[in-house]
């Protein structure tokens, strides 16, 4: 991936991010610059303690068939809300949900860029 798919994708992400905040009211981010933070800051949780959660989280999403990844994306949301001002998530359901949309609207973004 060179600099120019980059930052395309990290835009794109943070479009999804700042739909996804007017789409759903427990979820506030202040403007499309601080989108951009949280999709940055985002990726990197995603980069480092996603995978550790999810290894050490590998017995229950087994045992819930996989459906326990939602629950560390949503941890993840949490902790960015944690992390940044200028973004909030009003309870674990409004990241859950969040998340839920935010991967669609990635998806939805990415396939058609």
């Amino acid at each position: 991936m060179d600099l120019t798919e980059f930052i395309i994708r990290l835009l794109l992400s943070a479009a999804a991010v700042f739909i996804t905040a007017k789409v759903l009211s427990g979820v506030k981010v202040e403007s499309y610059g601080q989108a951009i933070i949280v999709a940055i800051v985002l990726g990197v949780i995603n980069a480092v303690v996603k995978p550790i959660l999810v290894f050490l989280t590998i017995p229950i999403t087994i045992l819930t068939l996989g459906l326990f990844l939602l629950v560390i994306n949503a941890l993840m949301i949490m902790l960015v809300d944690k992390i940044l001002k200028g973004f909030s998530v009003k309870s674990f359901w409004w990241a859950f949900f969040f998340s839920i949309i935010l991967s669609l609207l990635n998806a939805i973004l990415q396939s058609i860029f």
